[in-house]
């Protein structure tokens, strides 16, 4: 996570800035980073490297090893290697961003591309166009997202699986400040028109903190307690975070035409637009814990930037060594972010583990690449306090926050939240902390005992080996109309919601990772070391718990980093900067050939993700396994 040798451009890299061929056609050569052999050597290093002034071999007659390298390394050209030249220090802090002030120049000359089909484009709205790409491109693919999200969103009008629960702890908690027991055929009467919500301050128990559903409920308040209502806060969410993935894949590998393509992806994978259209807590969780590890990139970029600055390009042991990082306004975000992820659900306590360790070992690329001799040793007495502090303090601070509607219930016997009356009156060896949260310790000591113990079996239960190849899917919803029933045109039909991602999208992400594997331990490159840091959080402890009952649904979290892998391997098929040019033509060719593939699956699948009225034979072609049934 910490390698830095491969941090400056990636493959497929755009930059708007040189000729505006990375908006509209393939992404334009940009001077790639240094591979680990080729590192530009340190002040302290270069005494003992050869001096430029030395006498070389005679060019008539080369050495036959340098021949043989030659001729080697031209061989290799033929498939796209291209020796890559050091770069700058302050580059290799921060690379420079594809487009945007202060890196687009005033007048962008037109895009070769354009040309050769014959369209013109004025001059100015051009330069416009290529100085804003990097807004422009992420904001059309959310939007198209929005429309897939947010397009009969109140449909199914049910109540679809587990929305029996979070849609009514959230109008409870917009009610009343805490989750209540709901009466026997509740969810019939909220469903009939004109009836009146059955409310009653009845405590209940319930085992997930309260954001998620505040959030949820956010939505029934704007449009009332109707499908509609309950979706909407995660509709808009699951919306945002393809323009978040967007921007930070734009970040993330300083392309603005992978930033597209990383929200295209995520736009169209089947799990996170079924979870963005229902009133569940997953996508929420996903939701914090992507804005989390995006506040983190800016952190990251920012922090180096002033490291830069101070170096003024000249490594400097003592100054890397010593130098106070100081103030860090998106680490600290990111422990807000992260707070959140906890308030939604406990697995959000990894991601606290895994971003934290991240973000340290940046601190100690950065200061290894300033020049400091003891990085690690610098980063513990500089940086690991700071960290921890942003990380966990403001985490644990922002999840005791969101617990307020249940401390500001009442703590007289059956008369607030579920045990908000435990500490009342009884006896405790720590008199010094409050009622309140010696209260809340032991609903949480509850809470615990029930994860770690709840093994019921469920028709849709998976074993988390089986989520990255889409083993056992989830079904939120299914009826089978008749022939006029519901739209349907067929003697027999199906409607269907099925939790399920597009399979192409998935399968190919599963190549994807092993890539990012090799690119993070082969070749050091911290990029892949951060998407495969965040799939870690989000999937990896899930294999601590596989007697307990778990569904494929819960991997939306780490959807996101599924999307940055692929958009990483797409940008490896369209070549490095120095390729030859029918190298990146063909590698082009298929990239697009797999986004276009992936599209087309998620197009086939649609109307199951959706729950549109389909014929039954139609459903039965969809169902690729006997697990997926």
């Amino acid at each position: 996570m910490n390698g830095d040798t491969a941090a400056r451009t990636p493959t497929g890299t755009d930059h708007t800035a040189q000729d505006g061929a990375g908006v509209a056609g393939l992404p334009s050569p940009a001077v790639p980073g240094p591979r680990p052999s080729e590192q530009a050597p340190l002040p302290s290093e270069r005494a003992s490297q050869p001096s430029e002034e030395a006498p070389r071999p005679s060019a008539a007659a080369p050495p036959a090893s340098e021949e043989a390298s030659r001729s080697w390394r031209e061989r290799l050209a033929g498939f796209g290697y291209a020796a890559r030249p050091t770069a700058p220090l302050a580059e290799r802090l921060v690379p420079p961003m594809p487009d945007g002030r202060g890196v687009t120049p005033a007048v962008v000359p037109p895009s070769p591309l354009l040309l050769r089909l014959g369209v013109s484009v004025p001059a100015g709205l051009w330069s416009w166009l290529c100085r804003w790409a990097g807004w422009l491109g992420p904001l059309a693919v959310a939007l198209f997202a929005g429309i897939l999200r947010f397009t009969n969103l109140g449909q199914p009008h049910a109540i679809i699986f587990d929305e029996t629960y979070y849609a009514k702890d959230a109008y409870a908690l917009w009610h009343g400040g805490y989750e209540i027991s709901w009466p026997d055929g509740a969810n019939d009467q909220i469903m009939t028109p004109g009836a009146a919500v059955p409310y009653r301050s009845v405590a209940s128990y319930v085992v997930h903190p309260p954001v998620g559903k505040w959030i949820i409920g956010a939505g029934e308040w704007l449009f009332g307690m109707n499908p509609f209502g309950w979706r909407f806060a995660v509709a808009l969410l699951g919306t945002l975070s393809v323009l978040m993935v967007a921007r930070i894949a734009r970040r993330l590998f300083r392309s603005t035409l992978l930033g597209c393509v990383a929200g295209l992806l995520l736009s169209v994978d089947g799990l996170h637009l079924v979870l963005s259209r229902a009133a569940l807590l997953d996508l929420v969780v996903m939701f914090w814990i992507l804005a989390a590890f995006g506040f983190l990139l800016l952190d990251r970029d920012r922090t180096r930037g002033r490291l830069a600055a101070k170096l003024g390009g000249v490594p400097d042991a003592v100054l890397a060594q010593r130098m106070n990082l100081g103030w860090r306004p998106y680490r600290i975000a990111a422990g807000v972010c992260v707070g959140l992820t906890c308030a939604t659900k406990w697995s959000g306590l990894y991601v606290a583990a895994a971003f934290g360790v991240m973000t340290v070992l940046w601190d100690v690329g950065a200061r290894r690449l300033a020049g400091a001799p003891r990085p690690y040793l610098a980063t513990l007495a500089r940086d690991v306090v700071p960290a921890f502090v942003s990380i966990v303090v403001v985490s644990l601070v922002v999840y005791l926050t969101s617990w307020w509607g249940w401390f500001a219930s009442s703590n007289a016997p059956g008369q607030g939240g579920w045990g908000r009356d435990w500490a009342v009156g009884r006896s405790t060896d720590y008199p010094w902390i409050p009622e309140g949260l010696r209260a809340l310790w032991h609903y949480h000591s509850t809470v615990y005992d029930f994860h770690t113990h709840l093994s019921d079996p469920h028709t849709y239960q998976s074993n988390p080996w089986s989520w990255l190849v889409l083993g056992r899917p989830v079904s939120f919803f299914y009826e089978s109309p008749k022939q006029g029933q519901s739209g349907c045109t067929a003697a027999e039909c199906a409607r269907e919601v099925l939790g399920i991602g597009t399979p192409l999208l998935w399968w190919a992400a599963v190549v994807a990772l092993v890539y990012c594997l090799w690119r993070w331990v082969a070749r050091r490159d911290w990029r892949a070391g951060a998407v495969l840091c965040g799939l870690a959080a989000g999937y990896l402890p899930w294999f601590a718990y596989q007697q307990r009952t778990i569904f494929l649904f819960y991997a939306v979290v780490f959807v996101p980093f599924l999307v940055l892998a692929v958009t990483m391997l797409v940008g490896a098929l369209i070549g490095p900067p120095g390729a030859s040019r029918d190298r990146r033509i063909i590698g082009s060719a298929a990239a697009g050939l797999l986004v276009l593939l992936i599209v087309w699956n998620f197009l086939f699948f649609f109307p199951l993700f959706t729950g549109q009225t389909i014929p039954m034979d139609d459903w039965r072609q969809r169902m690729w396994f006997n697990s997926w049934i």
